[in-house]
């Protein structure tokens, strides 16, 4: 802040040198003598009495309603007293008294002055306002995101009176908050996982310790009837299955679990959502010259997270854009029952028919993914969305054109 205070000091030195100069200028303009507009009218009131030539009683009687300054003319008297300022000058021999009165304002530099004090005043005032109402409460919230950074996420936000800054420092309250939050959670998704990894483990070991001994005695011939094997054999395969059993539990609890995917159910109407994503991709599919259309959007209530309802269509957007061929992107719409489908399309689907029952698996990836970024997860995500938002997603596959289509349910 101490840069601050300096620019301040120098805009208030630049400001007055700036006013010093101004009237510097105006002072040196009025003192100037080649510039006087009586210098200018009395040289050219000579001049046309030179070409003109009057007699001498004609001199003192001229007209001077063209001249601003010219109060009049008369022949020079040493000691007489006039009341106007004079020149002398010689005119056809004689020497004559030029009066003239001079119209220059005594005003006018209060006039100049005035409001280059009251720009002064004004700017200074500015500063010191963008001082107290940006940049010390800036400086005082300097900390927070680095704080934020470092995960010290008890530290309270002080409030702030400041309209500029009392929205952004409640939504940093809130990320706070949420991030505090995500944080809890994460670390009970942690300690549950442990438990459960734990539990399975211990679990485990007694098939295990089964069809170590089973195996070993089938190959010591311990069992000496084949009656007995056969025992033996039904032994390992129930073992094996219970061990199965186990590890699925383990993919589902993973697959539950490893994304916090929680939806917030309510009423909304979907061309409310529409009209959002219709508009963002609009302008984005125009850059890369992607032709777009959407049909006529239906005037519905939905059940839902609307929030949640516009990550499944980017997802499903994103998607398209990817891995379509970039010639055309459709939305269009149907009924079914009490639901609304919504349908997109995308050309130039190089996807096996096989491989559209995967494609809603986590980190699946389809055989037109190569060389493409990914995770697998955006499709899993969406479906895994929808069914908890009591809806549903599938695709489809028609000749080059790929669709996906997204089951709301109506309210």
């Amino acid at each position: 802040m101490s840069k601050f205070k300096i620019f301040m000091l120098w805009s208030v030195i630049v400001e007055l040198l700036l006013i010093l100069s101004a009237n510097g200028l105006y002072f040196y303009q009025n003192h100037d003598s080649d510039g006087k507009l009586y210098l200018v009218e009395a040289r050219r009131l000579m001049k046309e009495i030179e070409e003109q030539k009057p007699e001498a009683s004609e001199i003192e009687t001229m007209s001077f309603s063209q001249y601003e300054t010219i109060a009049g003319i008369r022949e020079f008297a040493a000691g007489e007293a006039c009341d106007n300022d004079y020149l002398v000058e010689e005119i056809a021999g004689k020497l004559y008294r030029i009066e003239y009165v001079e119209k220059r304002s005594s005003r006018l530099p209060l006039y100049i002055n005035i409001p280059l004090f009251g720009m002064m005043i004004v700017t200074n005032i500015v500063l010191v306002y963008v001082y107290h109402k940006v940049l010390k409460p800036f400086q005082d919230m300097s900390n927070l995101s680095y704080e934020l950074a470092k995960g010290n996420l008890s530290m309270p936000v002080k409030e702030e009176k400041s309209k500029l800054f009392g929205r952004f420092l409640w939504g940093m309250d809130m990320l706070r908050e949420k991030l505090e939050e995500t944080k809890e959670k994460e670390l009970a998704f942690q300690k549950e996982r442990k438990t459960l990894i734990l539990s399975l483990s211990h679990d485990i070991k007694t098939p295990l310790s089964s069809i170590e001994l089973y195996s070993k005695a089938l190959a010591e011939g311990l069992y000496d009837t084949q009656e007995r094997k056969d025992e033996a054999l039904q032994g390992i395969a129930r073992n094996v299955k219970e061990i199965k059993g186990y590890v699925n539990e383990i993919v589902t609890a993973s697959r539950e679990d490893f994304l916090n995917l929680e939806v917030c159910m309510g009423e909304y109407y979907l061309s409310e959502v529409m009209k959002v994503t219709e508009n963002y991709y609009q302008d984005k599919l125009s850059v890369i010259h992607t032709g777009f259309q959407v049909d006529e959007i239906p005037e519905c209530l939905v059940r839902g997270d609307k929030n949640r309802m516009v990550e499944v269509l980017q997802n499903v957007m994103e998607n398209a854009i990817k891995y379509g061929d970039g010639k055309r992107i459709r939305i269009s719409f149907g009924e079914e029952e009490d639901c609304t489908l919504i349908q997109i399309e995308n050309s130039g689907c190089s996807l096996k028919k096989e491989e559209l029952p995967n494609l809603f698996d986590s980190f699946y990836r389809g055989s037109n993914s190569a060389g493409m970024k990914g995770n697998g997860l955006g499709l899993y995500i969406c479906k895994t969305l929808m069914r908890k938002m009591d809806g549903e997603i599938f695709a489809g596959m028609k000749e080059a054109v790929f669709c996906v289509t997204i089951v709301v349910r109506k309210c």
